[in-house]
């Protein structure tokens, strides 16, 4: 009851009355609620969640499992026995359709299910004030009087009322406007609908620009965005392209299926002169015969398990239509910093008029207080900075990015240490950071002045530069000469791999702050550079080589100056001696035919000091060559190349809220090794969704012989396997092991190949030829070869009756069930066979899918129970086999594998015999 009434009167808020009303009104204050209090809250209004109406989705998703087109036809086959009078079989077949049904539907669920809990290793996060201290709590925490601190990039995740700053949002979610909005803090609107209020911010916008700090007024389900939710009875479930390509084959084989059937039944008829009775069965055994029914299941549960299992690799992905993308990808456009690099910086050395100075020696900070140019770069370090080192923050971690943390730890070093609160009090002004300036400002007072501290690239800063500081406290003018000197050592910092800042400053003379950033940043005093050091992750230059003998590019995209980013790649073993780099400005005054020239005939790149609106540019460039791209990136600006990109890559330490909602996949550890490893496993995942494709459209031979033969026969020759004795093999026996197909592991080689095709199709007329014409026909031989054996070693000729009371009638139900074991058998066999595409099945190991060898354990369990349990020998008319006739069928699954291991033999030598096979990592990707 008490909870009803705090949401009762949260409800009754008037979030446009004065901010000191609703303050007092919300209990709270504008250094925010106390954790105790927040704790309270929480219990009172609930998680801060939205709350899907997802009870009534099922009957739905299980209405579809009884009318895709695989189904339809099995509906189609069981009416046609129920017209006959045949009616157990018509009753086995829908026993059949339900049966599929509840299994495919249990699997959907459970598959979207493990998509929906990919949330749970990503939480939002949102930075509050609690005692008086910036916390980063999970966002499911908030409650009404919490205070939000908003940032660019941030993802707002509860309805809040602007208390101070000014921010841009990206109200698209709930307004549908592209255009960014401002919201600040001193606008203040009353009597107007709360979407055109400018001093609130809603849940699920996007802070685009600025900061500030807002008071939570709703969260849950009583935003302005759980009311739209609210709206929605259902969301549809997006169908992958590979579901789409699998939905039109099965539309195929029941259109095949149902002409085959039906073109035969006359034949039956008239032409074989079969009764209409044994014609139907025909029919319905044709129409089984050609349904693969554990084909969507199965798929769609492979898929699912897929994005579980790159998620334990550090790979959220968000989609499982991603996991087929990702095995075709070609080209990697990657950031440098944190995703190439362990984005560790540190300062190693800083640069003044004075020379170098290299804070790894243990004197680091001996001189900075007699040398005026190093104590103001510390000043400036320590105040042009939004970054908490551990000992800021009540948790002990530090928060912020790792330049600012690099730049803050290093003014430490030299003396100028610097808590949050004294930085916030004096500061007056900010110019966050924009990557198309590639710069930073604040306004702060210090020293009885106001001063302008501005840091950022060093061909952005030094423009904006008229003097240059020297050790004693004195400016010079910044002539060309020392404009000259100082890019000269810009070059021989960066030639290490250092990254390299330039830190500048002003006094000014006005009363009030500057209005605006240019006027702010203009006639700067150059006090010195910062150069540091951010070395290559260890298993990056291993994980490149696997991209080059994959046939995939990488081409890095970054902000750094050219030579830090050249020599981070060359270290990292990307680029030849002739590594080719493309600085923004070049690539900005280049036209679209030279930049198409430029990526056409250079495998690997660098494109550096780019903006995003380059990255958007250069993604869609390789899209209009045929590539197929995974682009990464971390920014708010980011967002649009990240969406354009086959796959959008966002960081998911380092990344914003915003490039994480745009992405295709986040990479929980920022690695870019962790990239090549998720293509690695769209690769497996691929090629294993296409062998139990294989292996299930390799049954329908087998599965449809029988019934040739029969009809072919005349009446001559007595069915070979009955629709009931199909219909257990089908249910039975195919679909676990065509599941531990989807958990094989990678062939040798996988990552030695080019990658696939964005226009080859999961189905391929040489897989078809292969399972049908081949394996399936060996099958069939051998299924047939038993039946007539068991039969003719009884005595019996075509044309003598084999039915019930006549002497043959159990040689008969046991040469029927020879053919049901010897199809089993074959199944055996051509599940080996499947494990492999190209390699032998010795290079992969017989024992490493113990999930396979259970399923194969489980269907020969089964199959002794339908063979020698008098029950299933009632219901599906089999008999008990002898040991002799069990040892018949011993050999069939060998003969399968052997088969088709000699084919692949035969490939491979003839492969070897073939011209010289170019270098992977030289070859180019043709489309």
């Amino acid at each position: 009851m008490q909870g009803e009434q705090s949401v009762q009167a949260a409800a009754a808020l008037d979030p446009e009355e004065r901010v000191e009303l609703l303050l007092r009104d919300l209990r709270s204050t504008r250094t925010g609620l106390t954790a105790r209090e927040a704790a309270r809250r929480l219990v009172h209004y609930g998680p801060n969640m939205l709350r899907r109406r997802g009870g009534r989705r099922w009957p739905g998703e299980l209405a579809r499992q009884f009318t895709h087109p695989l189904a339809l036809l099995l509906w189609a086959a069981a009416l046609l026995a129920w017209w006959a009078g045949i009616i157990a079989v018509a009753l086995a077949v829908v026993v059949v359709i339900v049966v599929n049904a509840a299994f495919a539907f249990v699997q959907e669920m459970q598959a979207e299910r493990a998509v929906e809990a990919l949330a749970a290793y990503l939480p939002e996060r949102a930075k509050v004030l609690r005692d008086g201290q910036e916390l980063v709590v999970d966002a499911v925490d908030l409650v009404p009087g919490d205070v939000l601190v908003v940032e660019e990039g941030d993802r707002i995740s509860a309805d809040a009322r602007l208390i101070t700053g000014g921010v841009e949002v990206d109200l698209s979610a709930l307004t549908g406007e592209s255009m960014p909005a401002y919201r600040s803090a001193e606008l203040t609107d009353v009597h107007v609908p709360l979407l055109q209020a400018r001093d609130l911010v809603f849940s699920g916008t996007v802070c685009t620009e600025g900061e500030g700090r807002a008071l939570v007024f709703a969260t849950g389900m009583h935003t302005e965005l759980g009311r739209i939710a609210a709206l929605s009875e259902r969301v549809e479930r997006e169908v992958s392209p590979l579901e789409s390509q699998v939905r039109r084959v099965a539309w195929l084989i029941a259109l095949i299926a149902m002409v085959t059937g039906l073109a035969f039944l006359p034949i039956a008829v008239y032409g074989a002169k079969l009764p209409f009775h044994d014609a139907v069965v025909f029919a319905v055994g044709l129409l089984v015969g050609n349904v693969p029914e554990g084909l969507l299941p199965v798929i769609t549960l492979a898929l699912a398990l897929g994005v579980r299992e790159l998620v334990r690799r550090g790979a959220v992905v968000k989609r499982l239509s991603a996991v087929e993308t990702l095995g075709s990808a070609d080209v990697i456009c990657t950031d440098k910093t944190g995703t190439l690099t362990e984005n560790r910086m540190h300062v190693a050395i800083v640069w003044t008029t004075a020379g170098l100075h290299h804070l790894a020696d243990a004197d680091s900070a001996a001189g900075s207080a007699d040398n005026a140019a190093l104590a103001a770069l510390a000043a400036v370090m320590a105040r042009c900075n939004n970054a908490r080192s551990p000992t800021d923050n009540p948790d002990g971690t530090a928060t912020g990015d790792p330049t600012e943390l690099a730049l803050l730890e290093a003014a430490g070093r030299l003396g100028h240490a610097m808590s949050p609160a004294d930085r916030e009090r004096g500061r007056l002004r900010q110019f966050h950071f924009d990557p198309v300036l590639k710069l930073m400002s604040t306004v702060d007072e210090r020293d009885h002045g106001m001063w302008t501290h501005t840091k950022g690239a060093p061909e952005a800063v030094i423009p904006l530069c008229s003097r240059i500081q020297q050790g004693d406290a004195s400016t010079l003018p910044l002539t060309e000469d020392a404009r000259r000197q100082v890019g000269e050592q810009v070059d021989a910092l960066a030639r290490q791999g250092l990254r390299v800042l330039a830190i500048a400053q002003r006094r000014m003379d006005a009363a009030t702050p500057p209005a605006s950033r240019a006027e702010a940043e203009q006639d700067l005093t150059l006090i010195g550079l910062a150069a540091m050091a951010d070395p290559p992750r260890p298993e990056v230059a291993e994980a490149v080589a696997h991209c080059h003998h994959a046939g995939i590019r990488v081409i890095v995209v970054t902000g750094d100056h050219a030579l830090t980013a050249a020599a981070i790649a060359r270290q990292a073993g990307i680029g030849s001696p002739h590594l080719r780099v493309v600085n923004g400005d070049e690539l900005d005054r280049m036209p679209e035919d030279e930049l198409d020239r430029l990526l056409r005939h250079h495998r690997e790149l660098i494109f550096a000091r780019c903006s995003p609106e380059a990255k958007l540019r250069i993604a869609d460039a390789l899209r209009a060559e045929g590539h197929v791209i995974a682009m990464t990136g971390d920014g708010v600006n980011d967002a649009p190349a990240l969406r354009r990109a086959d796959i959008g890559v966002a960081m998911g330490r380092s990344g914003t809220d915003v490039a994480r909602e745009a992405a295709t996949m986040v990479l929980t550890d920022d690695n870019f090794a962790t990239i090549v490893t998720a293509v690695e496993a769209g690769r497996r995942i691929y090629d294993n969704i296409r062998k139990f494709i294989y292996y299930i459209f390799a049954h329908t031979t087998p599965e449809v012989t029988p019934f040739l033969v029969f009809a072919l026969g005349g009446g001559a020759i007595p069915l070979p396997l009955t629709v009931m004795q199909l219909l257990a093999f089908d249910v039975g026996t195919e679909t676990l092991p065509a599941l531990a197909l989807g958990r094989e592991r990678a062939e040798p080689g996988l990552m030695d190949r080019p990658p696939r095709p964005r226009s080859e199709g999961v189905i391929r007329g040489s897989m078809l030829l292969r399972a049908w014409l081949f394996l399936g026909v060996i099958c069939a031989v051998l299924q047939m070869a038993g039946f007539f054996t068991v039969l003719v070693h009884a005595g019996w000729h075509p044309g003598d009756p084999t039915g019930p009371g006549t002497p043959l009638h159990h040689a008969y139900q046991q040469a029927t069930t020879m053919t049901f074991l010897g199809m089993i058998a074959g199944q055996i066999g051509t599940a080996f066979a499947a494990r492999t595409d190209h390699a032998s099945l010795r290079s992969i190991g017989v024992f490493t899918n113990p999930l396979l060898l259970w399923g194969i354990g489980f269907e020969l369990a089964l199959a002794a129970l339908f063979i020698y349990a008098p029950p299933f020998q009632h219901l599906l008319g089999t008999a008990a086999l002898t040991p002799a006739m069990v040892a018949l069928v011993v050999p069939f699954p060998f003969v399968v594998w052997g088969a088709d291991e000699l084919r692949r033999w035969l490939l491979r030598l003839r492969r070897a015999r073939g011209p010289a096979k170019a270098n992977p990592g030289e070859a180019v990707v043709r489309r």
